[in-house]
């Protein structure tokens, strides 16, 4: 009996053990890597404080860390008395109003964030309100208070309908009763809610993302965007916080006598402490106002700050993960002076008219750009896009793996059984059915259903015998770290993982690739298309351009900085010098909506294994 007791306590502890490193193991190996001298996530290459400090020097991270403390705690104190208000409320009505109301509490609680947030959305732009910091704490409340409401409300059904009646009959006023009597006897529930919203709304993201505007984002934004590209200053962030909440934790703990003595000057200091950053969030330049909506990780933040001191204005710059949900938010109703997105979306764009002109005129810096980029499909004389980066799709492969011979298969490489789970597939619905028809021989803007299902069925011969890996963003640290011996990456990406892995190298097959181009336009909602095109300008700049490229790793459409970054920065990095105009190569058109539903009910079949 005694030997099964033993061996229950032994198994418990293994357990609790295995529960330990499962929850804790991920925060431990961020917090090492936030003092790892390199950009790999995988790799410790030594010690340093450098993440840290580009933290402290990165004037959007601090941003974002003050907008998610105000927000999450005036999401807090308002939810918090909004929801206690509503239990104590409920305790008085009839069965069947307490049930309704739960009822409708529930639903909020249990909907998909996406739909709350497409909700708001909606909302906020159907009524014309701007989209920004006060949107945001509006969103926040309206999804923290149901939970206060969950976490109050058991409690307010525990109390003696009489207690109030009591404490009136000795004397005192409902005030009294509610703040001396009542809400005392509720502290567990109300301290339950308080920290259910704090932490829903200081961890929310989708709700955020889709609610907010004119440059307001939390570290939830922040960070999703910066996942775009390499970014270890998310470690650093991730650690401080993490160990925040820990000493927060301690300190709740070690002092609670004194934090209880202390509390009404602690919520004097504290209300102040709002009321003075609600000041400050809501003051604004007077000045000339640019709204710029481009990618994550797509621009020197620095090159803003000069642009702003240059032009005395004010930039107000916001990211997006991709070209489809910047296209939802823009439609949604959010306005913006320049986006930055890709050729097939520009198309699309200019055919709904939501673009306008740009002036050549005020863009001298123009003239030093690549001829060769000019007049693409999407925009064949350039009436609506000034380029930004350009780049092709192709194969980055380990050259101390992979035979230099094997090359000339082109695309068919990523189905040579040699290579067999070493194929890294870029998980992109128009990028893997672009190879799947380039190796077939066909357009890649085809529209030829027959073509399409040869297409398909490539991809599904790939999956089932390569077992490949369909990896986003992810991808560049996999393969600094050698991970797969083949990966299909923009060549941006790629000149950035050979920069970081000499042994890695790049080729675009012969049968032809996806030259893409992303590039400034400037909407018909702008408020100074003169300012607009001085920062389009600005980004011309062969000295502008050049820190950029370095910064990003995308090849310049200015001819001058990508040839000298050729040889200089980039030498010997063949990704930056990608075959822009290969006879084969094709740029992505716009596709009709039939047709690229299609795309992705095949899409979804080729992921569903």
């Amino acid at each position: 009996m005694q030997r099964t007791s033993k061996r229950s306590k032994v198994l418990y502890i293994l357990y609790i053990a295995v529960l330990f490193v499962f929850f804790y193991l991920p925060i431990v190996v961020t917090m090492v890597f936030s003092f790892n001298s390199s950009k790999s996530l995988t790799h410790m290459t030594g010690f340093s404080f450098r993440w840290y400090e580009r933290l402290i020097n990165d004037g959007s991270i601090m941003k974002a860390v003050y907008v998610s403390l105000t927000v999450a705690l005036f999401a807090t104190v308002i939810s918090t008395i909004l929801g206690t208000i509503t239990a104590i409320g409920l305790s008085k009505n009839r069965k069947i109003v307490k049930d309704v109301i739960m009822n409708i509490n529930n639903i909020t609680i249990m909907s998909p964030d996406i739909v709350t947030a497409i909700g708001l959305m909606i909302l906020f732009s159907s009524i014309m309100m701007a989209k920004g910091y006060m949107t945001m704490l509006l969103a926040h409340i309206a999804f923290c208070t149901p939970y206060v409401v969950t976490a109050v409300y058991p409690k307010v059904r525990q109390l003696d309908p009489a207690i109030a009646d009591a404490a009136m009959d000795l004397g005192a006023t409902p005030f009294q009763a509610l703040i001396k009597v009542i809400i005392p006897m509720l502290k567990d529930g109300i301290y339950a809610g308080i920290l259910l919203a704090f932490t829903m709304s200081f961890d929310d993201f989708v709700i955020s993302y889709f609610v907010t505007g004119n440059g307001v984002e939390n570290i939830s934004i922040i960070v999703y965007n910066m996942t775009k590209r390499t970014n270890p200053t998310i470690n650093a962030l991730s650690t401080i916080v993490i160990l925040t909440i820990a000493i927060l934790i301690v300190v709740s703990k070690l002092v609670p006598s004194v934090l209880r003595k202390h509390m009404k000057k602690l919520l004097a200091v504290a209300g102040v402490l709002l009321v003075g950053l609600a000041i400050f969030a809501g003051t604004r330049s007077g000045g000339r106002t640019l709204r710029i909506y481009n990618a994550g990780e797509y621009i020197d933040p620095e090159l803003i700050e000069e642009f702003e001191a240059e032009y005395d204005c004010k930039v107000v710059y916001e990211t997006f993960d991709s070209n489809e949900s910047m296209y939802t938010k823009i439609k949604s109703g959010a306005e913006y002076d320049i986006l930055i997105p890709s050729d097939y979306m520009i198309e699309r764009l200019i055919k709904e008219e939501v673009l306008q002109p740009v002036n050549w005129n005020n863009i001298p810096n123009a003239n030093g750009l690549n001829k060769e980029i000019m007049g693409m499909p999407y925009d064949p004389d350039n009436t609506y896009s000034v380029p930004y980066f350009v780049g092709t799709v192709g194969i980055l492969y380990d050259t101390t793996i992979v035979d230099e011979k094997d090359l000339s298969e082109g695309w068919e490489l990523l189905r040579d059984e040699k290579y067999k789970g070493q194929v890294y597939m870029y998980d992109s619905e128009r990028d893997s059915f672009m190879i799947a028809l380039k190796a077939n021989g066909y357009s890649m803007n085809t529209e030829d259903y027959g073509e399409i299902e040869e297409a398909y069925r490539w991809l599904i011969e790939q999956r089932d015998s390569m077992d490949v890996v369909y990896a986003g963003d992810d991808v560049i640290d996999n393969m600094i770290s050698g991970n797969k011996a083949l990966a299909v990456v923009y060549s941006g990406d790629g000149a950035y993982i050979m920069a970081e892995n000499e042994d890695m190298d790049y080729f675009e097959p012969e049968q032809g690739t996806n030259e893409w181009c992303d590039a400034m336009v400037m909407t018909k909602d702008c408020r100074d298309e003169e300012l607009a095109e001085a920062f389009m300008n600005y980004m011309l700049d062969p000295e502008v351009a050049e820190r950029n490229s370095v910064f990003v790793g995308y090849t310049s459409p200015v001819t001058c900085v990508a040839d000298t970054l050729a040889a200089t920065e980039f030498e010997g990095i063949s990704a930056y010098v990608p075959n822009f105009g290969a006879p084969k190569n094709e740029a992505f058109g716009y596709q009709e909506m039939k047709l690229k539903q299609h795309f992705a009910d095949l899409w979804t079949k080729v992921k569903a294994y």
